[in-house]
């Protein structure tokens, strides 16, 4: 670990000083790469630091010890050994932490899927639930949130809803909402007043910057028709509706929220290149998957993540098995509390998985 750590602090000095150099400010976007990655290594380095302080404040009071100092002098040398001993391994469980590599998406911002699964219209309402879950957390956060595409049913319900949360860290937060969300309640629909088990599936995917997904105007081709709204009335009487097929992978998204063709074109276009880029990540990641699974799961879309159980009024999360018993306040957004342990969970098992390579 030292060695490794004595590499970033060389590689965060020469940094310092090309970030410095006037030649390689004029060149602003070289001057901001190398300044993004001055600043992620800026933690790690003041750490560091803070360690080789530690030790050598150590080294100069067991020199004093050996000097046979008088009683008082050396009981006051040692109670200063176990504190600069605690201090160093408090420090050494920091270093470790910062140098869990860190997902290159957390700073993005998210696509949100939203999909009725089993359960019918309560499946579709139970949609509607989760979507203002996510839009009461991006207010609680300060982040903006934009609708990409929408289908309603007749009640209110979300069939499917594609929207952009953006805000800094959004996808660091958010990407452990991926997975099938399981709620227990009676439906409104039912008039026997029986509990009914329904589901919906989020999709959470980091928005992919234009230098990541190169997309062919060849591989796509482009269709537009009238949008339509609730049980299939007409809702514009222009050909304004955009749907993109990706003729490669077979990729189709559509959007009619706005008025403008163009608009439209532009939203289908950012759902489109976010999801070639997840799902180049996840070709990428299969062959290694199984050596990063953690205790927060795998992230996949088919796996049950969480059941909201509205008699009881809990949240139970089944990947870490925690439970909290304040539905209401959960699906109003208050959802912080357990997204912070599924990310101590995370870092738990990576720091784990990484303490041999140290």
């Amino acid at each position: 670990m030292l060695d490794k750590l004595e590499f970033i602090e060389k590689k965060y000095e020469d940094l310092s000083r090309a970030i410095a150099d006037p030649d390689i400010i004029a060149r602003q976007n070289e001057w901001r790469q190398l300044v993004k990655e001055h600043a992620e290594l800026e933690d790690i380095v003041i750490k560091y630091r803070e360690y080789k302080k530690i030790e050598q404040d150590m080294a100069v009071a067991k020199e004093m010890l050996d000097e046979k100092p008088d009683d008082e002098l050396r009981d006051m040398l040692e109670e200063e050994l176990v504190q600069l001993s605690q201090q160093r391994e408090e420090v050494i469980r920091q270093l470790r932490l910062l140098l869990i590599p860190k997902d290159p998406n957390d700073e993005k911002n998210v696509v949100v899927e939203i999909r009725a699964g089993a359960g019918g219209e309560e499946a579709a309402l139970f949609g509607a639930d989760l979507f203002r879950m996510y839009s009461r957390y991006a207010e609680r956060k300060g982040w903006k949130m934009e609708i990409m595409s929408a289908n309603y049913t007749d009640m209110g319900g979300v069939k499917e809803l594609i929207f952009v949360i953006e805000g800094k860290g959004a996808y660091s937060r958010l990407k452990y909402e991926s997975g099938v969300h399981r709620v227990q309640r009676i439906p409104t629909t039912e008039s026997g007043g029986r509990i009914h088990t329904s589901t919906a599936t989020v999709a959470v995917l980091p928005e992919a910057e234009d230098v990541e997904v190169e997309i062919n105007p060849n591989d796509l081709r482009i269709d537009v028709f009238r949008s339509s709204g609730h049980g299939g009335q007409s809702v514009n009487t222009t050909d304004s509706a955009v749907r993109i097929t990706h003729l490669p992978t077979g990729i189709i998204v559509t959007c009619q929220d706005e008025k403008s063709q163009l608009k439209n074109k532009e939203k289908a276009m950012r759902v489109l290149k976010a999801r070639l880029l997840d799902a180049a990540q996840r070709e990428q990641e299969q062959e290694y998957a199984q050596a990063r699974k953690s205790q927060v799961g795998t992230g996949d879309r088919s796996e049950r993540i969480r059941t909201y159980n509205f008699p009881q009024g809990r949240v139970t999360d089944h990947r870490i098995g925690m439970t909290i018993y304040n539905l209401e306040g959960f699906l109003d957004g208050d959802i912080d509390e357990l997204i912070n342990e599924l990310i101590t969970n995370d870092q738990a098992e990576k720091l784990k998985n990484t303490q041999a390579s140290l």
